[in-house]
C-alpha cells in the first residue's frame, strides 16, 4: 500500500511542477516567438530565438510529457536548463527571496530534476522500459544458480 502512495504523490508532484512550467511555456506561445525572442535578446540571453524556441518545447510539450510520465529525465534536465537561464537572466539581481527573487524558479528546477530521475510507477517511462527490466531482475532472483 505504501508504494502506491508513493507513486499516486509523484504522480500530483508531476502534475504540480508541470502545470507552472507549463503555464509559462503558453504565456510566451500566446506572446510569440518574435516578442519572445525580443525578451531574452534584451535580457543577454545568447541565440534568443533558438532559446525561446528551446524554453517553449521544454514548457509546453516537455510539461505534457511530463504529467504523463514520458521521457521524465530528459524533461527534468531541460527543465533545469530553462531554469537556470532564467534565474540568471531575470532573477539573480532580485537575490532569492523578495520580489522578483529566483527561490520559486530554483525549486522548480530541483523538484523538476527530483522528479524527473524518479516519476514513480504511474508514468509511460514505468510501463515502457522499467517494468519490463524490474520482471527480468525478479525472474533472474527467482531462477537456481547453476554453478
Amino acid at each position: 500500500m505504501f508504494t502506491r502512495v508513493q507513486d499516486v504523490t509523484l504522480l500530483l508532484g508531476r502534475i504540480g511542477v508541470a502545470v507552472v512550467f507549463l503555464a509559462h511555456g503558453l504565456q510566451k506561445w500566446d506572446n510569440g516567438l518574435d516578442a519572445t525572442s525580443a525578451f531574452f535578446g534584451k535580457t543577454g540571453i545568447p541565440l534568443p530565438t533558438v532559446a525561446a524556441l528551446f524554453a517553449m518545447a521544454v514548457e509546453v510539450i516537455g510539461s505534457i510529457a511530463f504529467i504523463v510520465g514520458f521521457a521524465l529525465p530528459l524533461v527534468g534536465l531541460g527543465y533545469v536548463v530553462v531554469s537556470v537561464g532564467a534565474i540568471l537572466s531575470v532573477h539573480i539581481d532580485n537575490g532569492l527571496t523578495g520580489q522578483g527573487g529566483y527561490e520559486l524558479v530554483l525549486v522548480l528546477a530541483a523538484a523538476g530534476l527530483a522528479l524527473g530521475f524518479n516519476g514513480g510507477r504511474l508514468s509511460l517511462d514505468y510501463l515502457l522500459f522499467w517494468r519490463k527490466r524490474e520482471a527480468k531482475k525478479e525472474r533472474q532472483v527467482a531462477a537456481p544458480q547453476v554453478a
